[in-house]
């Protein structure tokens, strides 16, 4: 399935087969491809928790995800979280693999510039990060003949206390990928491009 093919066949699907499991490979494949998605100064905010405790799953959907049967039933859960401050944290090791004078410009750069745009700022751009990354879950799950659902239907205060998330971390969605068992009802329809695409400012 090509790129395309996966943007227009990818739909959030809540039903899937609870006795299917993703290879070893599978799920390495999948998360690789995750952590392809661009961020700024290639900081790689994101922070995923993939829960494979099916004591945990079923607590998370009976108490904070109002019974839905993706959380346990879904082959593959994950939360994603980012963290903040990852710009400030060893900034070298994003540029690792790059000429020296190119590695050295860009991480004297990375501090100040996040710095200059405060905490606000900080933190728009660690939920950018996690969108794009989830997007890439997304579609390639689709591209390995896969569902997945988006999740933002559960109480991210109590997932975060039971994953003993990090201060200077956000919470995001979490995404499951298995193989559905039901369509998904047809697509409700979006809305026209004419709506929603402005030329040079509205």
């Amino acid at each position: 399935m090509d790129v395309l093919e996966a943007v227009y066949a990818r739909r959030s699907v809540k039903l899937f087969d609870k006795d299917h499991a993703l290879t070893d490979a599978e799920e390495k494949q999948l998360l690789q491809a995750t952590i392809q998605a661009p961020t700024s100064f290639n900081v790689q905010h994101w922070r995923l928790v993939v829960f494979r405790d099916a004591e945990l799953r079923q607590k998370i959907r009976d108490e904070f995800a109002g019974g839905q049967s993706q959380v346990t039933d879904a082959s593959l859960l994950v939360l994603f979280t980012a963290d903040v401050k990852a710009w400030a944290k060893e900034p070298e090791r994003y540029w690792k693999n790059t000429l020296a004078e190119i590695s050295q410009q860009l991480v004297k750069a990375i501090g100040p510039f996040h710095e200059q745009r405060g905490e606000l700022f900080q933190r728009d751009e660690a939920h950018w990060s996690v969108g794009m990354a989830m997007q890439n879950l997304m579609l390639a799950a689709q591209g390995l003949g896969y569902q997945s659902c988006p999740m933002i239907g559960f109480n991210s205060e109590q997932v975060a206390k039971l994953v003993h998330l990090p201060e200077d971390h956000v919470m995001g969605p979490m995404v499951a990928v298995g193989k559905g068992i039901k369509d998904p009802w047809p697509k409700p329809g979006q809305l026209a491009l004419d709506e929603i695409v402005f030329e040079n400012g509205f």
